[in-house]
């Protein structure tokens, strides 16, 4: 049975940095790309970055380009979102999911918080 588990969001001062994780149990890390979503209040869920199965290629949605990095580690199972310059805009909660996503894969995600 696979679980992904975010962690690492938070309440952060516009112009901060977070770093999220996902961890991914079972064997299929490293079968797919994976990315990261989010989800703000009263509004659907986005894509915001994702990385391929050999981590040597990259997207990003236009709204995160230049600010936030997603990055992944084989050995741990895990895909990270390093966050900077962090915006009210960013406020959501963030899920992580294979690309494309995978309805079994969604985990509770993480609230992410950006206020002065």
């Amino acid at each position: 049975q696979v679980q992904v588990v975010e962690s690492g969001g938070g309440l952060v001062q516009p112009g901060g940095s977070l770093r999220l994780s996902c961890e991914v149990s079972g064997s299929i890390f490293s079968r797919y790309a994976w990315g990261w979503y989010r989800q703000a209040p009263g509004k659907q869920r986005e894509f915001v970055a994702s990385i391929s199965r050999s981590g040597s290629s990259r997207n990003y949605a236009d709204s995160v380009q230049g600010r936030f990095l997603i990055s992944r580690d084989t050995g741990k199972s895990t895909v990270y979102l390093q966050m900077n310059w962090l915006k009210p805009e960013d406020t959501a909660v963030y899920y992580c999911n294979a690309v494309p996503a995978d309805p079994g894969y969604w985990g509770q995600g993480t609230q992410v918080t950006v206020s002065s």
